[in-house]
């Protein structure tokens, strides 16, 4: 009997997601853009930024090929710059030099910055096409999606209750989860780059 989804591709997907969109290192940039609002205006503008993430990446899952197939660009360049782009998101990570976004009146922020860039930002649009090139048969594309999914509800939980999370575990806590989150991403992004040096030899470049 064949499997309905790819466990591997499942958890990969969701590892990946989940260190690159960092859920727990998210909350208090969310926290600092929706100073002063209610709870339940604040579980508005989670809904929102999880809906609009998705929105996002899904476009990308779906027609981010096409546009690579029309630019020329191959597996193997896609990795290595993804592998690059993914180590400067680590180095951020890891020496807390992430950029706060500033709220704006004219602005939901619920699309901009927290949709994107901040949670469906390069990094994670890079890695789904990265997956989406992966897939072969229906369990692959089971497991992308189900770990896409899977990725989104763990935003969607960590903004739904952030003042419970930053209670919590505190902001030492936070800076910790991200510090580990950061150091999970730059093996990734030196994965990546190895496969991409790989690729380019199997290619006779």
């Amino acid at each position: 009997m064949s499997q309905l989804i790819d466990p591997r591709l499942f958890g990969e997907v969701f590892v990946t997601l989940t260190v690159i969109m960092d859920p727990l290192g998210t909350v208090p940039l969310f926290l600092g853009l929706t100073r002063g609002r209610s709870s339940k205006e604040r579980a508005r503008l989670a809904w929102q930024a999880v809906a609009v993430a998705g929105f996002v990446i899904g476009l990308f899952a779906l027609f981010g090929q096409a546009i690579l197939d029309y630019l020329g660009i191959t597996v193997p360049a896609l990795q290595g710059a993804g592998g690059l782009l993914l180590s400067i998101v680590a180095l951020e990570l890891l020496t807390d030099r992430q950029d706060e976004p500033t709220e704006r009146p004219d602005v939901n922020i619920a699309l901009v910055p927290l949709g994107t860039p901040l949670l469906a930002g390069p990094g994670a649009i890079v890695a789904t096409i990265v997956f989406v090139r992966r897939i072969d048969n229906g369990p692959d594309a089971v497991a992308l999606v189900a770990g896409v999914l899977a990725v989104l509800v763990v935003l969607w939980l960590s903004l739904r209750f952030s003042a419970g999370v930053i209670r919590l575990i505190r902001e030492s806590g936070v800076q910790l989860v991200t510090r580990i989150f950061g150091l999970l991403l730059s093996a990734i992004a030196v994965q990546l780059i190895a496969e991409a040096v790989r690729g380019f030899i199997r290619q006779g470049l």
